[in-house]
């Protein structure tokens, strides 16, 4: 099945220098650059690199609910202790009218630490967003994605549809999605594609996303072939986070590589590859010069900074929790517990605020919270995952830095080594 793609556009625009000396970036790069605000602009070969700005929300990730179906064992929930719960109707009203208050209304993420389709109002939920204008997407194991909520997804115009699938074997694929069925995922995603073509829509587009392990990191080119059969058009790989001592085998790191800005001296090498195909004569050669820690480019397009970032600020997002408590990222939403090379880390949850007395708006724009997403921009936290040693390193509460909660220099995103969509 071939996927569906939009139209082509291309890699860069073009744009001029003003009579100072300053760069005139067009407005539609969408970026947030408003008057004022801070951007990280970094030099990479030729040109430079600039991020997004501190000032836009430009997604919004909401959780409707921590209640699931089937018991994963990559699951943060297996280290909490917290009960159940889902978003009200009063909440979810709040929190519509807080995105369609913003300028430009951000998209919304559909996801969290549940399974959205447990809440018995998600569709209606989901079809609330869509007549307020906005974009959606939602991540789902899609076991409960039956006829009637696939109906309803295209009918409603999701925009797009993440799928989890970790293994491209029925029973490798139990043993990490306990009470899931592949062969019922791949029905129902078939399902949902195919009445999406009879109904003449792009949409919803299907992303696919895999935790990769050590048992089933094999299963990678079965689940990347098995997805664009699906037509999924999108496919994003992350790494394990343990949260229990009897995963920490199954993760495929064991410290961070990353560094901070060292001198030219002291920094790891680059690797500066041509364009090449991947196949029988070359992988082999490729696999056992990238083991060696280089910043590796290829046709001049560098894919390791060699720096520390969080990827929730650098793609203008806030959470908001079932209850209405809103938080800088998904992981500091709900307290837990991770492991990173047998050293126990306790993370605490850190809130910015409350939709239950205060605007999403109010929110993002409180001075804490714009000072909170410049520090997470510098990332000026002390590296414990690579030194990982002392007792601050094992709890978010504060590092040798002087930074107090969140210290966020443990974070397994924030070292790139942990993905979300």
């Amino acid at each position: 099945m071939k996927p569906l793609t939009g139209p082509v556009k291309r890699p860069f625009t073009t744009t001029r220098v003003d009579d100072q000396g300053r760069i005139m970036l067009p407005p539609e790069l969408g970026l947030g650059l408003e008057p004022g605000a801070l951007v990280r602009v970094r030099e990479d070969g030729n040109g430079v690199r600039i991020g997004r700005s501190t000032a836009s929300l430009a997604k919004l990730y909401v959780e409707l609910t921590t209640e699931c179906n089937i018991g994963c064992t990559t699951c943060m929930r297996n280290a909490w202790e917290e009960p159940g719960g889902r978003m009200g109707a009063e909440t979810w009203k709040l929190v519509l009218a807080g995105a369609k208050g913003m300028r430009p209304a951000p998209a919304l993420f559909i996801g969290g630490y549940g399974e959205p389709l447990c809440h018995p109002d998600a569709l209606e939920m989901m079809a609330d967003a869509k007549r307020a204008g906005l974009s959606a997407e939602m991540i789902t194991n899609a076991t409960l994605l039956d006829e009637s909520a696939a109906t309803r997804l295209i009918e409603l115009g999701l925009n797009r549809l993440w799928v989890s699938l970790d293994s491209g074997g029925e029973s490798e694929y139990a043993g990490v999605r306990r009470g899931g069925s592949l062969s019922r995922v791949v029905e129902n995603v078939s399902r949902l594609v195919a009445a999406r073509e009879h109904a003449l829509s792009e949409t919803p587009l299907i992303g696919i996303c895999f935790v990769a392990m050590r048992d089933t990191i094999h299963s990678l080119p079965e689940v990347l072939r098995l997805g664009r059969r699906l037509g999924a058009d999108r496919f994003l790989v992350s790494n394990l986070l343990p949260h229990t001592q009897s995963m920490l085998g199954q993760a495929l790191y064991q410290r961070s590589h990353y560094e901070p800005d060292l001198p030219a001296s002291e920094r790891t090498p680059l690797l500066d590859l041509p364009r090449m195909e991947i196949n029988d004569v070359t992988q082999l050669p490729l696999a056992e010069a990238l083991k060696d820690s280089f910043t590796v480019s290829i046709a001049g397009q560098t894919l390791s900074l060699g720096s520390c970032t969080c990827p929730f600020v650098d793609q203008g997002s806030m959470a908001v929790r079932w209850d209405g408590s809103a938080h800088p990222c998904p992981p500091l939403m709900h307290p837990h517990t991770s492991y990173l090379a047998d050293r126990e880390r306790k993370v605490g949850a850190f809130a910015v605020g409350s939709l239950a007395s205060q605007g999403l708006g109010e929110i993002w724009n409180d001075p804490s919270y714009v000072e909170l997403r410049e520090r997470l921009l510098a990332f000026d936290f002390a590296p414990c995952t690579t030194c990982n040693g002392c007792e601050e390193a094992g709890a978010n509460a504060g590092d040798c830095f002087g930074n107090g909660a969140p210290a966020c220099g443990g974070c397994l995103w924030g070292q790139g080594f942990i993905r979300c969509p």
